[in-house]
Protein backbone atom coordinates (compact mmCIF):
# COMPACT_ATOMS: atom_id res chain seq x y z
CA UNK A 1 0.00 0.00 0.00
CA UNK A 2 1.49 3.69 -0.89
CA UNK A 3 1.52 6.80 1.09
CA UNK A 4 0.43 10.14 -0.46
CA UNK A 5 2.75 12.75 0.42
CA UNK A 6 0.93 15.20 3.06
CA UNK A 7 0.67 18.61 1.69
CA UNK A 8 2.68 21.28 3.25
CA UNK A 9 5.03 19.21 5.11
CA UNK A 10 8.81 18.82 4.95
CA UNK A 11 10.48 16.28 3.00
CA UNK A 12 13.83 17.32 4.27
CA UNK A 13 15.84 20.40 5.12
CA UNK A 14 19.28 19.24 4.57
CA UNK A 15 21.16 22.20 2.81
CA UNK A 16 19.40 24.71 5.49
CA UNK A 17 18.37 24.00 8.48
CA UNK A 18 16.70 27.31 8.18
CA UNK A 19 14.80 26.59 5.61
CA UNK A 20 12.80 23.08 4.81
CA UNK A 21 11.28 22.32 1.17
CA UNK A 22 7.82 21.99 1.21
CA UNK A 23 5.70 18.99 -1.22
CA UNK A 24 2.98 21.42 -2.31
CA UNK A 25 0.86 19.03 -5.62
CA UNK A 26 1.71 17.20 -8.46
CA UNK A 27 3.83 18.92 -11.27
CA UNK A 28 0.75 17.02 -13.54
CA UNK A 29 -1.61 19.39 -10.93
CA UNK A 30 -0.68 22.74 -12.18
CA UNK A 31 -2.23 22.96 -16.00
CA UNK A 32 0.96 23.75 -18.76
CA UNK A 33 0.71 28.00 -19.07
CA UNK A 34 -1.30 28.22 -15.80
CA UNK A 35 -0.98 28.79 -12.24
CA UNK A 36 -2.38 27.20 -8.95
CA UNK A 37 -2.57 28.25 -5.53
CA UNK A 38 -1.02 26.75 -2.61
CA UNK A 39 -1.89 27.16 1.30
CA UNK A 40 2.12 26.40 2.93
CA UNK A 41 2.90 27.96 6.60
CA UNK A 42 -0.37 30.22 6.31
CA UNK A 43 1.17 32.02 3.34
CA UNK A 44 -0.88 31.70 -0.03
CA UNK A 45 1.97 30.59 -2.77
CA UNK A 46 1.26 31.01 -6.29
CA UNK A 47 2.62 27.76 -8.28
CA UNK A 48 2.99 29.05 -12.19
CA UNK A 49 4.06 26.30 -14.93
CA UNK A 50 4.89 28.37 -17.94
CA UNK A 51 6.17 25.69 -20.76
CA UNK A 52 5.94 21.89 -20.94
CA UNK A 53 8.66 21.17 -18.80
CA UNK A 54 9.20 20.71 -15.21
CA UNK A 55 10.07 24.64 -14.41
CA UNK A 56 7.75 25.95 -12.02
CA UNK A 57 8.13 29.39 -10.39
CA UNK A 58 6.58 30.41 -7.16
CA UNK A 59 5.93 33.88 -6.06
CA UNK A 60 2.93 34.94 -3.52
CA UNK A 61 -0.23 35.02 -4.38
CA UNK A 62 -1.41 38.54 -3.16
CA UNK A 63 -1.80 41.06 -5.86
CA UNK A 64 -0.96 44.47 -3.92
CA UNK A 65 -3.06 46.47 -6.36
CA UNK A 66 -6.16 44.52 -5.98
CA UNK A 67 -5.25 43.84 -2.41
CA UNK A 68 -6.60 40.03 -3.62
CA UNK A 69 -4.76 36.80 -3.85
CA UNK A 70 -5.57 35.82 -7.35
CA UNK A 71 -1.86 35.89 -8.63
CA UNK A 72 -2.53 31.77 -9.46
CA UNK A 73 -5.27 33.07 -11.96
CA UNK A 74 -3.11 35.46 -14.05
CA UNK A 75 -2.16 35.45 -18.00
CA UNK A 76 1.15 33.49 -17.92
CA UNK A 77 3.40 35.04 -21.09
CA UNK A 78 6.47 36.65 -21.56
CA UNK A 79 7.48 40.50 -21.99
CA UNK A 80 10.34 41.23 -24.31
CA UNK A 81 11.93 37.18 -23.35
CA UNK A 82 11.26 37.81 -19.84
CA UNK A 83 8.92 35.39 -18.12
CA UNK A 84 6.00 36.94 -16.37
CA UNK A 85 1.91 36.70 -15.11
CA UNK A 86 -0.08 39.58 -15.00
CA UNK A 87 -2.88 39.61 -12.52
CA UNK A 88 -6.05 39.00 -13.47
CA UNK A 89 -7.90 41.71 -11.71
CA UNK A 90 -5.77 45.26 -13.12
CA UNK A 91 -3.51 43.22 -15.10
CA UNK A 92 0.15 44.70 -13.84
CA UNK A 93 2.60 41.86 -15.04
CA UNK A 94 5.21 40.56 -12.27
CA UNK A 95 8.53 38.70 -13.74
CA UNK A 96 8.02 35.25 -12.66
CA UNK A 97 11.89 34.89 -11.55
CA UNK A 98 12.30 38.29 -9.48
CA UNK A 99 8.84 39.01 -8.23
CA UNK A 100 9.42 42.38 -9.85
CA UNK A 101 6.35 44.69 -10.95
CA UNK A 102 7.14 45.03 -14.43
CA UNK A 103 4.83 48.16 -14.95
CA UNK A 104 5.69 50.04 -11.32
CA UNK A 105 9.30 49.67 -10.46
CA UNK A 106 8.43 49.83 -6.73
CA UNK A 107 7.00 46.72 -6.32
CA UNK A 108 8.03 43.28 -5.53
CA UNK A 109 6.29 40.00 -4.83
CA UNK A 110 7.87 37.95 -2.87
CA UNK A 111 9.37 34.91 -4.32
CA UNK A 112 10.01 31.35 -3.48
CA UNK A 113 12.60 28.40 -4.70
CA UNK A 114 10.90 25.66 -6.43
CA UNK A 115 11.83 22.64 -7.70
CA UNK A 116 10.16 19.25 -8.65
CA UNK A 117 11.26 15.63 -7.71
CA UNK A 118 9.73 12.56 -7.95
CA UNK A 119 6.82 14.36 -9.76
CA UNK A 120 5.91 16.69 -6.80
CA UNK A 121 6.27 20.65 -6.76
CA UNK A 122 8.38 21.40 -3.84
CA UNK A 123 8.36 24.74 -2.20
CA UNK A 124 11.49 26.29 -0.07
CA UNK A 125 10.52 28.35 2.79
CA UNK A 126 11.73 29.48 6.00
CA UNK A 127 10.67 28.04 9.62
Amino acid sequence: MSVAPQIGLPRDSTEDPDLDWLDACALADIPVGCGVAALLRGRQIALIRPGEGEAVFALSNYDPFSEAFVIARGIVGDAAGRLKIASPIYKQSFDLETGACLDDGAVRLPIYPARVRDGRVEVRLSR
